[in-house]
């Protein structure tokens, strides 16, 4: 009867800080827990903030450090895809002349090339489709942050 009569010991105030007291109670004994007050949760909040700043840095420095490394492979390797995709559309120029010579030729040619891209999975389209707007968005990012050569 102690909790009762601490709930209305204080009249309507006392009712209300009794009640609080009691769910308070009832939660560490749920979950065994002591409730965190609210200054201490926003210092939590924060440092979590701050944390995922850092990772978020330490990702940054390792992008940056690959594109200003020496290794021709490491820092043109984006850059090599762009020259692939490149070399695949112009080739369309020496296709029309081969199509003009011997409409055949270019004709196997095309259906060679058809069931080539057809072998590589579906997988590796979405995991390229994946990284390249992933790369695009971040180079966009880091043109309008200013931070771009």
């Amino acid at each position: 009867m102690s909790i009762i009569s601490d709930i209305f010991a204080g009249g309507a105030s006392g009712v209300l800080e009794g009640v609080g007291k009691l769910a308070k109670d009832i939660r560490t004994a749920i979950t065994g827990k002591e409730p965190i007050d609210a200054t201490k949760a926003a210092e939590i909040a924060l440092k979590v903030q701050e944390l995922e700043g850092a990772i978020e840095q330490g990702r940054l420095s390792i992008v940056l450090a690959e594109s200003q490394s020496q290794d021709k492979w490491t820092s043109r390797g984006r850059p090599l895809f762009l020259y692939v995709i490149y070399i695949m559309l112009l080739s369309g120029i020496p296709m029309g002349i081969v199509y003009a010579v011997s409409p055949t030729t270019a004709a196997n040619i095309t259906t060679g090339f058809q069931a080539w891209l057809r072998a590589i999975p579906p997988d590796l389209y979405a995991l390229f489709g994946a990284g390249y707007l992933g790369y695009g968005a971040f180079r966009t990012y880091d043109k309008k942050q200013g931070s771009a050569k």
